[in-house]
């Protein structure tokens, strides 16, 4: 079954014309033909919203006693039982009376959806939960009725219903909302205009981050890229220096000039490892950019501009803040800084600002090579000065003449093997290396111009040149790829470390934990993958992004979690170094997705633990019930069998009835075991077809003794479209109570009367009645009021009665008999279940 669909309209305060617009919607989808029900609707006995109320079709309120006074809640049974295609529930937010279904009416709505009724609800931006402080901060007022802002967000659509503070006060003064000998109040103090201007903010604000989140998922379902601007979303790249505050703080006020602008603080690690930032200086920023109402990503790249612009993109940024560089001059002949380069790749639909800052200009500490692997610029500029440093060197040196001398040639040419392998690495220092040897060779040593050379001394020093600048050039690359190694491990650690941190504030969810992951490896898609255990395929748990493959052996990257999961990325191919980190993240998508499970089975096994509960209940109710008939049975037949004993007839004819009362009352015991477990189970399905009442009350009286029943059946009922069997089952089993409990002088009345669109059963005894706070409690499971006999039954038949009576689509409830005593009124529709006329609703109880 479908589940139904919830369709929200959100106000900013009472009187906005939320029950309106509901009301409104409703009579559009009644002319179209949709099966529309009023399940509960506040007027406020406020006219045009009384007005259209007429044609719908009402489902008359539940009534309820607490402390001696009577409530009307929406009666969620009657609602299940008639099953509408659209129900309507006013106030979400609303806490039902102690007695009720539910605690919320929130709860009640979910019920309605999950049995696939959509729901057409309304509330206010103060009721929800989230805002409660916000809300009492500006109206001095503390909302006691909330509902989870989880609960508003699952709804498929949320339409605000927005008016302007002066309208309403205006409509207020009109006595349009409150009654007038309210208004002056109100209009004082909750409805004053700077509180109805801040809880009209608060609305537009919660309703456009709802709006958002439908724009983000239909970008990412349709693979758009470019940048729409309907909002301004402003990304703000941190480097973990303590300029980042200054670039949040600007970022912030940006925002603040657009409506609805939001700010995203990016950290963008290496995977190379290059400089790791201080996560004590990236845990006060993340603090700062929340303080002031934005959020914090942590997120890895191999190419920072290329991370931050696809985060950007993501998100749908319009604007990128970013620092100036902190290079000094002479570092840009290394290449462009990250905040030219992404001012160069941004295109047209991205904004970026480069905001001056203390630390522009004078360094970024340590060189960046020594804690990083080299890329492609690095490894340029590494062979440039490996092979164009040595040729350069030797023409300045031929220029100053033999006066510099052999050994500080040597030196000079050591110098730039040292260079080269700072910046290059090994290779490019022992391209360096043999060149210098070459050139020192054939320039510098005699004979010059020539391979040979001329004395022992000078064939030492090339030797020790060529050994000592090789040794350099390893212990420098060592010493590179080691502070590299263990870069790569601080940043590691750092990234589990924010992932442990997420799992101690709470951010446990599997669909959250593969977020994170795209966001980490700068991924397209993620997807967790479950092996099938009788197909043997893998088969998709849970899934971010778009464009996942049909197996995951065709993603990018995959890494298996075990023998049964696997954990997928699209968009990019990670290194093989990067798949420790991303291992660590499968295990945790597998112990979450264990976890998740673990509770679905805890929930299974409370759900098994209740039912063991009712078990219990029901052995111990039928040990002495269904004991007493089968001793009676046992000692009557064990009386006639008696050899030594000859019965005078009468005697038989008394044991032979004993017996057979005894078996009639355990065929009825077992049946009304049978018949609430199928409604336990769900499995009562009615075949309905029009009945004669006429046909069905005289077969649901038969086993009653002659003298304790009248009838009043009119010839004139209509046909009635039902279960004969379910009606049979249930009027049996209300007229077996009723004659158990009213005096033998005294017969139970059964009639019936016609009303418009219904037929009404009545069963009434002059037994002693039921109080007013017993009278829905009778129709639970073993329940028996007052103290009937233990042989009278386990307290299943107004159970089973009331759930055969539902499943037709009818009421059935207890009222006083007057004069003293208990009617039981069963009405059933003259139309078939779900095509009830509107305004033919059975009357109110």
């Amino acid at each position: 079954m479908r589940r139904g669909r919830l369709r929200v309209y959100l106000g900013a305060a009472p009187g906005v014309g939320k029950t309106y617009a509901m009301l409104s919607e409703a009579h559009r989808r009644l002319g179209r033909g949709t099966d529309v029900v009023v399940a509960l609707v506040e007027t406020h006995d406020r006219p045009r919203t009384r007005t259209l109320l007429h044609g719908l079709e009402e489902i008359p309120r539940a009534s309820l006693t607490h402390r001696g006074a009577t409530f009307h809640e929406m009666d969620l049974a009657a609602v299940l039982a008639r099953r509408p295609a659209v129900a309507l529930v006013d106030e979400l937010a609303h806490t039902n009376v102690p007695g009720s279904r539910n605690a919320r009416r929130w709860q009640d709505v979910d019920e309605l959806l999950d049995a696939g009724i959509d729901v057409v609800s309304t509330v206010n931006i103060q009721h929800l939960e989230s805002l409660g402080d916000v809300v009492e901060s500006i109206t001095g007022v503390r909302q006691r009725e909330t509902v989870p802002d989880a609960v508003v967000r699952r709804a498929d659509q949320i339409e605000l219903v927005d008016m302007a503070p002066e309208a309403l006060r205006r409509r207020m003064a009109h006595g349009n909302v409150y009654p007038p000998d309210r208004v002056d109040a109100a209009l004082a103090h909750y409805f004053r205009p700077g509180n109805l201007t801040a809880l009209r903010e608060l609305a537009l604000l919660w309703v456009a981050d709802r709006v958002d989140e439908y724009l983000r998922r239909y970008r990412v379902e349709h693979g758009i890229r470019s940048t729409w601007q309907a909002r301004e979303r402003i990304v703000v790249g941190l480097t973990g220096g303590p300029e980042g505050r200054a670039l949040i703080r600007r970022a912030a006020r940006l925002a603040e000039k657009g409506a609805g602008g939001e700010v995203m603080a990016v950290y963008v690690a290496r995977g190379d490892g290059l400089r790791a930032a201080s996560p004590r200086e990236l845990a006060v920023q993340r603090d700062l950019v929340e303080g002031l109402g934005g959020t914090y990503h942590h997120v890895r790249g191999e190419e920072i501009p290329s991370a931050l612009l696809a985060f950007a993109r993501s998100a749908n940024a319009t604007q990128i803040v970013l620092g100036v560089s902190r290079r000094r001059p002479w570092e840009y002949v290394l290449g462009p800084g990250i905040s030219t380069q992404v001012a160069r790749e941004a295109g047209p639909d991205l904004d970026v600002h480069l905001v001056t800052h203390e630390r522009m200009g004078k360094g970024r500490g340590l060189p960046a090579a020594r804690g990083a692997r080299l890329g492609r610029a690095r490894l340029a500029a590494g062979w440039a000065v490996g092979v164009l440093g040595p040729a350069a060197l030797t023409s300045a040196l031929r220029g100053l003449g033999p006066d510099v001398g052999l050994a500080n040639d040597v030196l000079l040419f050591l110098a730039l093997v040292v260079a080269a392998a700072l910046l290059g690495g090994l290779w490019p220092a022992l391209a360096s290396a043999a060149l210098g040897s070459l050139l020192l060779n054939w320039f510098f040593t005699a004979p010059a111009h020539t391979l040979d050379v001329a004395g022992s001394h000078h064939l030492l020093a090339l030797v020790i040149f060529f050994g000592v600048a090789v040794s350099v050039a390893s212990v420098v690359d060592l010493a590179a790829r080691r502070t590299h190694q263990a870069a790569r491990l601080r940043a590691e650690s750092e990234i589990l470390a924010f992932l442990a941190g997420g799992v101690l504030r709470g951010e446990t969810g599997l669909r959250e934990l593969l977020t994170r992951v795209g966001q980490t490896f700068a991924a397209e898609s993620v997807a967790l993958w479950e092996r099938d255990a009788e197909q043997g395929r893998f088969v998709r748990v849970e899934a971010v992004g778009g464009d996942h493959p049909e197996r995951p052996e065709d993603a990018d990257v995959d890494v298996p979690v075990g023998e049964r999961l696997a954990l997928t990325l699209g968009g990019r191919v990670l290194p093989a170094e990067d798949r420790r980190v991303l291992a660590a993240f499968a295990a945790q998508a597998a112990s979450v997705l264990d976890h998740q499970r673990l509770r679905a089975d805890a929930r299974a096994a409370r759900a098994l633990a209740e039912g063991n509960r009712i078990r219990t209940a029901l052995l111990a109710a039928v040990s002495h019930d269904l004991r007493t008939p089968l001793a009676a049975i046992k000692a009557s037949v064990s009386s006639l069998r008696a050899p030594d004993v000859d019965w005078p007839e009468e005697d038989r004819a008394e044991l032979l009835a004993s017996v057979e009362d005894g078996a009639d009352r355990l065929n009825q015991l077992v049946g009304n075991l049978l018949d609430a477990s199928r409604l336990q189970t769900d499995t009562v399905r009615p075949v309905v077809r029009a009945t004669d009442l006429d046909e069905v009350v005289p077969v649901a009286l038969a086993q009653v003794p002659a003298g304790r029943v009248t009838t009043h059946i009119p010839e004139s009922l209509p046909i009635v479209p039902l279960d004969a069997g379910l009606l049979e089952r249930a009027l049996a089993n209300l007229v077996e109570n009723a004659v158990k409990y009213s005096p033998p002088d005294r017969p139970v009345l059964v009639s019936a009367s016609s009303l418009p669109g219904w037929v009404e059963l009545r069963v009434a005894d002059r037994g002693p009645g039921v109080p007013d706070e017993a009278k829905e409690r009778i129709f639970e499971p073993f329940q028996r009021h007052g103290d009937a006999p233990r042989g009278g039954g386990v307290g299943l038949g107004l159970a089973v009665a009331r759930g055969f009576v539902e499943a037709m689509g009818g009421t059935l409830a207890a009222e006083d008999t007057p004069g003293g005593g208990l009617t039981m009124v069963l009405r059933l529709a003259t139309a078939p279940p779900g095509e009830t006329p509107p305004g033919q609703q059975p009357p109110q109880l």
